[in-house]
């Protein structure tokens, strides 16, 4: 593949104009950053997702912002073309405008980030507009918010009764008002998010949110196959990478155990 030229926001916002799909996801260090720019993907996302399929985690409350700005570092060694968003992790932003600037500013220029992500709607809305009056790009965070799963009682689909929807929906609208360049919307019914996609006037990327957002997102390690403690309903696994880890792992492990590793050929003279 050509080499390409760094993707911009108004590259994005036109290409939701023409119809065009985004394409977006997690990377979590140099190596996966590398491989899916290569890939010619749009955006890649520092998910604080990274808590659970790189680091262990139950979840990604734990996540901190110096592991943020490592893994966000680590990203934009690869020097992706892809436009790079990096996740403020829980309690990052959400106390205080002056933390929500301060950490966003951190993600930006301790870690590299072309952008910051978020989660929340109408709280989260004096948080935003100061990040973004900061010169610091936002895209928000709708629907599902992992950061506040206990909160929605467990990970599961949101905004399926009116009442929730037209909140979604409004949060979304007042986000946009509020300066994001994108929004996520995750686990919510494909109606809900085929609304808010025609409703907004910047880019929709869903993941669990049907066809009709104008981009998708999902993890690497979910759609590479290298993490198997859940699957959720709305992840493809494209190929079982962590099945063909363990097998060349264990050949590599018999072939040392009965001689035949290292060969001539991998030695010197």
């Amino acid at each position: 593949m050509a080499a390409r030229t760094k993707v911009t926001l108004p590259q994005l916002r036109a290409m939701k104009e023409r119809g065009e799909k985004i394409t977006m996801v997690t990377a979590y260090d140099y190596p996966s950053a590398l491989l899916a720019d290569r890939a010619g993907m749009d955006m890649l996302l520092v998910g604080d997702s990274l808590g659970m399929v790189v680091l262990g985690y139950q979840s990604t409350v734990p996540v901190t912002m110096d592991e943020m700005v490592h893994h966000t570092r680590a990203v934009m060694r690869a020097n992706p073309a892809a436009l790079v968003v990096a996740d403020l992790p829980f309690l990052s932003y959400q106390a205080s405008v002056q933390d929500a600037v301060y950490n966003a500013g951190r993600l930006v220029k301790e870690g590299g980030a072309d952008a910051v992500k978020l989660e929340g709607g109408r709280a989260m809305i004096p948080m935003v507009r100061a990040i973004v009056d900061a010169g610091i790009p936002v895209m928000g965070h709708l629907g599902l918010t992992p950061q506040s799963v206990v909160q929605l009682g467990g990970y599961r689909v949101q905004g399926r009764e009116a009442a929730a929807a037209e909140k979604i929906a409004a949060d979304a609208a007042e986000l946009v008002e509020a300066g994001i360049f994108s929004l996520v919307l995750e686990c919510v019914p494909a109606e809900l998010a085929r609304r808010i996609t025609a409703e907004l006037p910047v880019p929709t990327i869903g993941i669990g949110a049907g066809p009709d957002c104008d981009g998708q997102v999902l993890v690497y390690h979910d759609l590479l196959g290298l993490f198997d403690r859940f699957q959720p309903k709305f992840v493809k696994r494209y190929v079982n990478l962590g099945e063909a880890i363990v097998k060349a792992l264990a050949d590599y492990r018999e072939e040392v155990r009965q001689g035949k590793f290292p060969g001539e050929e991998h030695s010197f003279r």
